[in-house]
């Protein structure tokens, strides 16, 4: 019987624009306060990329410092998956973009679109290739450009999303040590809580679509509170269950950056303590499938996360998506 390969993160990177955009500054631009976005959200400030700074971009430049964590060249990558709901263009992909870009000239590549829990999709399935023997190297990573889709008059919207990229570069492990399980799913009858309405076949660009404001991000915050906190504790108890550990046994867990009161009640349900739980959200917001790749690298380069920690990846995301990954590091 053939021995299934485990999958390691080899190198890390991430990349913020310059940017960065105030609670202050936002009082000058819609009817709000810090203290409202603050208590209710959790965030102080977002990063905002520059008008000339697309998608690719942003993760062209989290994969290189990437490379370089890893000590590998660009051409040395066999495939490139990015998660992401704000692409370059509809097509090609952006992984295809960012492939030219940092001249990984030996890679297929391919977008994949899960929303918020995209980096767990996205480290997933790449799990899958190298497990199967098909790749040895593959680079995953999850970015967004929110400021694209935001609508700066919706004060309920505007004040959570920022701009971002992670990128993880995996290959397969011969100590061990690497992606121990994992877990996808989906409610697509929870859909219409978290959208963008027009741009796609449905709903085509049009006079009227863009009169009426459909190419912006439209959330039902309120509807999406419950539904999230529950995605995402069966997520992590799922994975860990499959892995046979518990929640004790977790020392980093890395929840998607959406709201801080969802970050505490999903850290409280599954009785983690808050200082295990790497959280970011008060300096970029929610960056939607960038949120657990910046997240990650972060918390290994600030030492959260050591050798052989248990790391639970974890987020949920428009669709409703969800994903979870351990990670023995």
């Amino acid at each position: 019987m053939t021995q299934v390969r485990t999958a390691r993160v080899i190198g890390l990177g991430s990349y913020l624009p310059e940017r960065i955009l105030t609670n202050a500054d936002l009082e000058k631009m819609v009817d709000t306060s810090d203290e409202w976005i603050t208590t209710r959200t959790g965030i102080k400030e977002r990063r905002i990329s520059a008008d000339n700074e697309a998608s690719s971009d942003l993760a062209a430049n989290a994969s290189k410092q990437a490379l370089i964590d890893a000590g590998i060249k660009a051409d040395q990558i066999e495939l490139i998956i990015i998660a992401t709901v704000t692409p370059d263009m509809q097509f090609p992909s952006t992984a295809c973009l960012v492939r030219e870009k940092i001249g990984a000239e030996n890679a297929a590549a391919f977008d994949l679109g899960a929303a918020c829990a995209g980096y767990g999709y996205a480290l997933v399935t790449a799990q899958q290739f190298i497990a199967s023997g098909t790749y040895d190297v593959v680079l995953v990573i999850g970015v967004e450009k929110l400021s694209s889709v935001t609508d700066w008059r919706d004060r309920n919207t505007c004040v959570l999303l920022g701009d971002g990229a992670g990128a993880a570069i995996l290959a397969p492990s011969d100590s061990g040590n690497g992606i121990m399980a994992s877990y996808l799913n989906a409610d697509g009858s929870m859909a219409e809580l978290l959208k963008v309405p027009a741009g796609g076949s449905r709903r085509p660009c049009s006079c009227q679509t863009i009169e009426d404001r459909q190419h912006y991000l439209k959330m039902k915050g309120n509807e999406l509170f419950r539904p999230a906190v529950r995605m995402m504790v069966d997520a992590a108890e799922k994975v860990l269950k499959k892995c046979g550990l518990t929640t004790r046994d977790v020392d980093c867990l890395i929840p998607h950056q959406a709201n801080i009161r969802i970050i505490k009640a999903v850290a409280q349900r599954l009785n983690i303590p808050i200082e295990k739980v790497y959280i970011n959200i008060e300096k970029y917001g929610n960056m939607s499938s960038a949120s657990t790749a910046i997240g990650f690298h972060e918390a290994v380069k600030f030492g959260k996360i050591k050798k052989d920690s248990i790391v639970v990846v974890v987020g949920f995301g428009s669709g409703l998506t969800s994903s979870a990954c351990v990670i023995k590091w």
